[in-house]
């Protein structure tokens, strides 16, 4: 009786409902949290139904905050870690930094330590890059464009150079404010990131 009783808690641990292979935390901006559609036309959603088609037996938890920073992500960060104890960190931030002129130098470093948090909880990172439009001069785009292949060298973290690669700059992909991908673009959002993140999971 003791060993049956034994053998049926671990089958609960083991497949209950809760028995997540591992967690996937994604912390980002109004691109992660599909500013101006349903949620579940966003990337993550899509993200969550892709997991599920191809057998990983993984929970993904949007943490994003439209308008959110750097300096916000890395202030949420800790908690967010101490609460899901993620496998696997995908961080989607940096594009309301470089549209508010904030230092690159500033993104580097925020980006830099929410990498070094997660890694030590013993986390994968995937790093989203981004990109600004040229309005905002060629120093400075160049500048921040290289923080991203900057910090994910340093650290040994995985990278998507860009985020919006085929969207971007293209009109049919864009809401009207020309910031935000719409729902059609979602899929092709997907498409850049999964790459890079199914060899980590």
């Amino acid at each position: 009786m003791r060993t049956w009783l034994i053998g049926t808690a671990l089958s609960l641990l083991l497949w209950g409902p809760a028995a997540f292979a591992g967690t996937v935390l994604v912390v980002g901006d109004s691109i992660s949290a599909a500013f101006g559609l349903d949620t579940r036309q966003g990337w993550v959603t899509l993200l969550e139904k892709r997991l599920i088609e191809q057998n990983f037996d993984h929970q993904v938890v949007n943490a994003s905050i439209s308008g959110d920073t750097s300096a916000g992500g890395a202030a949420r960060l800790p908690a967010l870690l101490t609460e899901h104890q993620p496998e696997l960190v995908i961080i989607e931030l940096g594009g309301n930094d470089g549209l508010r002129g904030q230092p690159p130098a500033q993104l580097q470093q925020n980006l830099a330590a929410m990498v070094q948090q997660s890694q030590k909880i013993g986390a994968k990172v995937l790093i989203l890059g981004m990109q600004l439009p040229p309005n905002y001069g060629v120093r400075y785009t160049t500048a921040f464009a290289e923080v991203f292949p900057k910090v994910a060298n340093e650290t040994g973290s995985a990278l998507v150079p860009f985020v919006l690669e085929g969207i971007g700059g293209v009109p049919s992909m864009m809401q009207s404010d020309g910031i935000h991908p719409t729902a059609e673009a979602q899929p092709r959002l997907l498409d850049n990131v999964w790459p890079k993140l199914k060899p980590l999971l």
